[in-house]
């Protein structure tokens, strides 16, 4: 049974993250988005992380012009949000993340 439609069950919070190979920018985005869903979304969230250096045709479609980029594609409505998310105030504004 699909407990998604019975109202009780909260959006889940689903995020692609693109890097490209193991750069310290890009590590730091993995653990600064990892530290920030944890806290404020524990349980509660998706994370795909997507190497452009493995993976271009995804970084075409999305329109992946800088790395690391966040994509928020769930809930509504879809945010993106450039660089290593170390300024955790402004990933919580732009993502609408209650702290």
């Amino acid at each position: 049974m699909d407990n998604s439609s019975d109202g009780t069950s909260t959006t889940k919070h689903k995020f692609m993250l693109f890097v490209s190979g193991m750069s310290v920018k890009s590590g730091h985005a993995i653990e600064n988005l990892r530290r920030i869903c944890d806290k404020y979304l524990a349980n509660n969230y998706e994370l795909e992380i997507i190497d452009i250096s493995r993976d271009t045709e995804q970084a075409v479609i999305h329109q992946i012009v800088a790395i690391p980029t966040l994509i928020k594609t769930n809930p509504d409505p879809r945010r993106i949000i450039l660089g290593d998310l170390s300024d955790k105030e402004k990933v919580l504004r732009i993502l609408n993340i209650r702290e």
